[in-house]
Parts: structure tokens; C-alpha cells; sequence
């Protein structure tokens, strides 16, 4: 998709119908026989991206070179590294005028991961995986922002870190 294109080295104020055109080769006209407006487009592109963003997961999900809990971080990391525009897009813009859920949903696999491997009930694994869920978006914030640029191993290593404190915290309390 061409505007994914554009947006994924110019942010979304850079998709315009114009710089849209230009990379398809073309007059405005064809965008606006498509879409009615640059809303639309936008609106394709953030579903694109979030698709990417899946595939980023379940990619680093399936590999197995980490546990699936850490390996969805590791994902989440990854993608703000490779795909910084897109990361900010996703992550990083102003979402006060959006209806937002609470997201139990989205995350109840990794709520019962927690569960499991904590051995905490499903209130304690959600405060749990907030916690480490604020550690890891500052990581990939850190990381699209160009604010650090560390390597994958030495994130694991944080990662690791940081769960295994949560996990004595939590852990170490009555379930």
C-alpha cells in the first residue's frame, strides 16, 4: 500500500493526497475516486500498521527464542526500532478525542500466561502486566524517539530484569 509507504518515512502528516500521488505515479484525481477524503486514507493506513504491528507479535511469538510473554515486548520493541513512524502512528499520538476500552480483551492471553507463571489471579496479573507494559513502551518510546539505541540483547536483558522483579513482587505476595 502506497500510503502505508509514505507514511512509514514521512508520519502521518506527511501522507497527503499530493505526496500520495507522487509516489503512485499519478494525478490526485485516482486517490479521490477511491476515497472520499484524506480521513479514509488515514484510516487504512493506521489498519495497516496495526496489521504490521500483529504480524511483529506473532512473529516474535513464533520464533521461540523467548518466552511468548517476554517475545510479545521483544515484538513490541522490535517494531518501534524498525518501524519508527509507524510505532508513532500506533503508540505516540494524541488519542483523547478516541474511544478506548480497557483492552482486556486484546491482552487476556497474556493475562493468562501471568496467571500461570506467576501463579496470581486475574486482578494481579493485569496490574502486573501494566507495570511491565509501562517499562517496555518507555524502551520502544526511547527507541523511535532516537532518545537511545540499544540492541536487542541488551533489552532482553532489561526485560528480564524487570520481570523478575515484578515477579517477586507479585509472586511473593497471597494470591
Amino acid at each position: 500500500m502506497a500510503a502505508l509507504e509514505v507514511t512509514r518515512w514521512e508520519g502521518m502528516a506527511g501522507l497527503t493526497a499530493r505526496a500520495l500521488a507522487a509516489k503512485l505515479g499519478c494525478s490526485v484525481k485516482p486517490i479521490f475516486g477511491l476515497f472520499r477524503n484524506m480521513e479514509e486514507v488515514q484510516c487504512e493506513v493506521l489498519a495497516a500498521a496495526d496489521k504490521l504491528y500483529q504480524d511483529y507479535l506473532h512473529r516474535e511469538m513464533d520464533k521461540g527464542q523467548y518466552p511468548p510473554y517476554k517475545a510479545s515486548g521483544m515484538g513490541y520493541i522490535r517494531f518501534a526500532k524498525e518501524e519508527r513512524e509507524l510505532f508513532k502512528l500506533l503508540f505516540m499520538r494524541d488519542r483523547s478525542q478516541e474511544q478506548i476500552g480497557d483492552g482486556m480483551e486484546e491482552i487476556a492471553p497474556l493475562l493468562a500466561m501471568l496467571e500461570k507463571n506467576v501463579g496470581i489471579d486475574r486482578k494481579k496479573a493485569y496490574r502486573f502486566h501494566l507495570e511491565m507494559w509501562i517499562y517496555v513502551h518507555g524502551i520502544a518510546t526511547m527507541i523511535a524517539t532516537s532518545y537511545l539505541d540499544w540492541g536487542m540483547d541488551f533489552i532482553s536483558d532489561v526485560l528480564t530484569d524487570a520481570y523478575a522483579g515484578l515477579k517477586c513482587r507479585f509472586g511473593g505476595e497471597e494470591a
